[in-house]
């Protein structure tokens, strides 16, 4: 055997070999490290509780750490730009809620909301009611638009902010409704039921979680749920759909996104794992505890969701005559 020739044989084979093991290395199973979940909005809130959720079961399941970094800000679009320009490898995620599909229409935003992240999964629905002051003398959503129609632009009612899903809803309500009321926006959700509360205000759209405690105490009246179906945590308050007005519907909504050209094996992997967690016997417990419908949908599901929502919230803001600032 000529030894120069069993040399280079040697030495390709050894070339073979590291090139393989730095093959292997780079396909390594996903995840390998920590991952690291945005959350939009601030702690204790819907989202917050969900993303957790998430982050716990996910992190029992892939056997790797998931740190929780809650980036509130400009309506969730602060996180949304975090994740955006975050490494498309699996390693970041975000939790937000569904002011996602409405900062498009409302802000100049640095990133394209079509392009650079991507819709894993709708987690959860976070439903909402229709309350009133216990001084305004209806108790069902047909006796609420009779009442408005003889007051027209009379009834105020309350927001957590212009261009909210709170206030999105209750102009939907009154579009559809045939019925006009005057805005009063808040800095967030509390300021807004408090003065709903002292009946400084008539009428507010917000979420089972803020007003739960109001109306079963008596110091609100719940009229129907926002939702397009009934809520297991209110089974017996009809929605407003059912209630007179067809075909309404306004969903508060928290889904889980990656950063836009992430591989889809990791998208469809993570897609799969939130759906089976939110589906969970002690998850759906904790869930609906808190006042939140659980869904866990495909990725398929989400990304056409996600379109009808910007696009549904794009002629509202239109139609109530906002701008993108």
């Amino acid at each position: 055997m000529d030894i120069g020739n069993s040399r280079l044989a040697q030495a390709g084979l050894a070339v073979l070999l590291s090139s393989l093991g730095a093959s292997a290395n780079a396909q390594a199973p996903w995840p390998a490290k920590s991952i690291r979940m945005l959350i939009a909005l601030a702690p204790g809130g819907g989202v917050d509780t969900t993303g957790r959720i998430l982050a716990q079961k996910l992190s029992e399941r892939w056997g790797q750490p998931i740190v929780v970094e809650n980036r509130p800000g400009a309506g969730g679009a602060l996180a949304t730009e975090t994740l955006a320009r975050a490494t498309p490898d699996g390693y970041t995620m975000l939790t937000n809620s569904s002011g996602v599909a409405i900062t498009p229409s409302l802000m100049k935003l640095s990133y394209d909301p079509r392009k650079d992240i991507i819709p894993v999964s709708l987690a959860v629905i976070s439903p909402g009611v229709m309350v009133v002051h216990p001084s305004v003398p209806v108790k069902t959503v047909k006796e609420f638009i009779a009442f408005a129609k003889a007051r027209p632009g009379d009834l105020l009612y309350s927001s957590s902010g212009n261009g909210t899903g709170q206030h999105l809803a209750a102009e939907l309500f009154g579009q559809m409704a045939g019925v006009k009321m005057a805005h009063v926006p808040y800095k967030g959700t509390a300021p807004s039921i408090t003065d709903l509360i002292g009946g400084r205000v008539s009428l507010s759209m917000a979420s089972v979680v803020s007003t739960r405690q109001y109306f079963e105490g008596g110091k609100l009246r719940a009229l129907a749920v926002l939702g397009a179906r009934r809520t297991p945590a209110l089974p017996n308050l009809p929605t407003i759909a059912e209630s007179g007005v067809p075909g309404y519907a306004y969903e508060n909504w928290y889904g889980v996104f990656l950063p836009g050209r992430t591989p889809m094996d990791i998208v469809l992997k993570t897609q799969q794992e939130i759906t089976r967690i939110v589906n969970e016997p002690d998850t759906v417990k904790k869930l609906v505890s808190q006042g939140l419908d659980p869904v866990g949908s495909s990725h398929a599901e989400f990304v056409r969701f996600y379109e009808e929502e910007i696009a549904k919230n794009a002629k509202l803001i239109a139609s109530v005559g906002m701008e993108a600032r």
